[in-house]
């Protein structure tokens, strides 16, 4: 019986710090950052283009416009993942755009909302990607949960960078092709 009462204890403890932890940490947050050997701008073509964002990002399924017009401020998404066997379905909203620049962005779901910006920064015809995320829970519960979880979130995002990097590395499409030129072949003369 002494045993089952420490135990008790234990258990109360062990939720009350789980619990405090949530009520004490408001948010999670996390950097990453790659260099790709592609400037700027073709480096944001490649993660921009839809047909792209299976191959870098795990899980992606779809995205699917709701308002708006596509890659402008203001445009909202539903995005579709797969979270283990699961469909998950979160709400994206552009809240920022600067072209090959920057592109910053709010994820809404039930358990959490997320703050999330990429930054292309360009040198020497390199590019650093940079992600920044924002993570905030919407019970304590789920805070206390994330912040457990945000070193495997952060590891996530290394990996969906590396896949992105070795996409950009490895692209062969022309995103800039050069206007074809028309010669006007009616030539028109003159009597004089």
């Amino acid at each position: 019986m002494k045993y089952l009462k420490y135990l008790l204890y234990l258990i109360i403890v062990l939720t009350l710090v789980f619990f405090g932890i949530g009520f004490f940490t408001p948010s999670v947050s996390y950097e990453n950052e790659i260099t790709v050997n592609k400037p700027a701008n073709e480096s944001w073509e490649v993660m921009s283009d839809v047909s792209n964002l299976p191959k870098w990002i795990k899980g992606f399924k779809r995205t699917e416009l709701i308002k708006g017009t596509a890659n402008t401020v203001g445009a909202v998404s539903n995005v579709y993942v797969d979270n283990s066997g699961e469909e998950m379905v979160m709400e994206e909203t552009i809240t920022a755009m600067k072209l090959h620049e920057r592109m910053a962005m709010t994820f809404t779901m039930d358990f959490m909302n997320m703050d999330y910006e990429m930054l292309f920064k360009e040198k020497g015809g390199k590019t650093m990607i940079i992600s920044k995320s924002n993570i905030k829970g919407n019970s304590v519960f789920a805070k206390s949960l994330l912040s457990f979880m945000s070193s495997s979130m952060k590891t996530q995002e290394d990996v969906n960078l590396k896949n992105l990097k070795e996409l950009i590395e490895k692209n062969a499409k022309d995103y800039f092709p050069e206007p074809e030129t028309v010669i006007d072949t009616t030539a028109v003369s003159v009597d004089e």
